[in-house]
């Protein structure tokens, strides 16, 4: 303390000295604006850690595009169904980039059942899906290692796959290149051509919305995957096609159109979804931004009990020393003088919580992101607002007691027992 005194000019080591002395209600004075500012940084730090991660996850989707996905159905509903639809399909794909305003191109995506994946060298619990060429593409994937799937490999039915980072860790565990190797999946040997860069989202799902979870899987071409593979009786040919739009502005439109390709070529049957991801996205956000209206609102009531704290403490300290406001003013002191020192010790306390605030709040940032698994990120715009404004508000609060003391009459102030 003596440290800190001693680089302080002597008005602010005077204010400080005398916060000191009654330090206990000047401490309990400081939690309603450390809470307050602490809420506010912890409430910025996650909402931003957790704007960045929806961002993340959307663009694994793909921000441009538009995805129709095959609706899941029971053995009984299938059947009925296919009275009137034949299910998602390539010519679907197709049929949709001829008239969606704005499409560029298309990659389908079809699973394998896989229930052994396997080399000379480990297993693995990937699964297979079989793919389009644009499919890396449209995924945001790209190779680290090798080549991706191409048009030749599709037209000539090639029995070869691509690799997820995950995927190549197990089936070659000593950490030679998997390129020029083999693998089997199922029945079916195939040779890897490449690997992709390490992408873990470490989520499956966003927004009820399937990821793809490609560090752990095995990629093939899609009408060699079709041809090599068995699969179950009057399933969906596809499991969806992603549809990139040239324009995020026309990602809407292109959703409508799209949406009444499908209606028509499926006989109005419902077995398919759309998603957008750049709605899921600002759907995200407006969650968001009600979950900081609300976190911020709490946070604005904590920071003016703080304040009113300070106004309390304020006026208390204003009581017990009116004999020495009655000498300061006897002395020659103006009111302005009186003003200024009660503001002094105001700003401290402001400053104080404000700093306090501050790493309250970032270890209740980093404790929340620990207990629920959330992501932590840094704004230092809204982080200096939130101090900015606990010294205002304590400013404000201290305003009053601060002219109250300089009104206060000299002679009946010395005369105060």
């Amino acid at each position: 303390m003596n440290r800190l005194l001693a680089v302080l000019p002597p008005i602010w080591r005077e204010a400080v000295e005398e916060l000191w002395r009654r330090r206990l209600r000047t401490g309990l004075t400081l939690l309603g604006l450390v809470f307050g500012v602490g809420a506010i940084v912890a409430m910025q730090a996650v909402g931003e850690g957790s704007r960045r991660e929806a961002l993340r996850l959307v663009e694994s989707l793909g921000l441009h595009n538009l995805i129709a996905q095959a609706r899941p159905q029971d053995e009984d509903a299938r059947r009925e169904t296919r009275e009137r639809s034949l299910g998602l399909s390539v010519a679907d794909a197709r049929a949709a980039l001829a008239v969606v305003p704005g499409a560029e191109r298309f990659a389908a995506e079809k699973a394998i059942k896989t229930y052994a994946a396997f080399s000379d060298h480990g297993r693995s619990d990937a699964q297979a899906s079989g793919v389009s060429p644009d499919y890396f593409a449209l995924s945001s994937l790209r190779v680290a290692r090798g080549r991706a799937l191409t048009e030749a490999d599709d037209d000539a039915l090639a029995a070869v796959v691509v690799l997820g980072h995950q995927a190549a860790a197990d089936l070659f565990p000593g950490g030679g290149d998997p390129v020029g190797q083999l693998v089997k999946v199922n029945h079916v040997w195939l040779q890897v051509v490449g690997v992709l860069a390490d992408r873990d989202l470490g989520k499956d799902q966003f927004e009820g919305v399937q990821l793809g979870l490609e560090s752990n899987r095995i990629y093939l071409p899609l009408a060699s995957a079709l041809a090599r593979f068995r699969f179950q009786a009057q399933e969906d040919p596809l499991d969806r096609f992603l549809l990139r739009i040239d324009d995020p502005a026309r990602l809407a439109a292109g959703a409508g159109v799209l949406g009444a390709v499908l209606e028509q070529r499926h006989g109005g049957e419902a077995d398919y979804e759309l998603v957008v991801p750049q709605q899921l996205f600002r759907q995200h956000q407006q969650t968001q931004r009600i979950f900081q209206v609300v976190m911020g609102a709490i946070a604005v009531i904590s920071l003016v009990v703080g304040g009113i704290g300070i106004m309390n403490i304020m006026l208390a300290n204003v009581l017990e020393r009116r004999r020495e406001i009655g000498l300061l003013r006897a002395l020659g002191a103006r009111r302005r003088d009186v003003v200024a020192q009660f503001l002094r010790e105001a700003s401290v306390i402001c400053i104080s919580g404000a700093l306090l605030g501050l790493l309250f709040g970032t270890a209740l940032a980093y404790a929340i992101a620990a207990f629920a698994g959330w992501q932590v990120a840094w704004a230092p715009v809204p982080i200096l607002l939130s101090a900015t404004f606990c010294a205002l508000v304590g400013l404000a609060f201290g305003v009053y007691p601060a002219r109250q003391a300089a009104r206060l009459d000299p002679i009946a102030a010395l005369r105060h027992e």
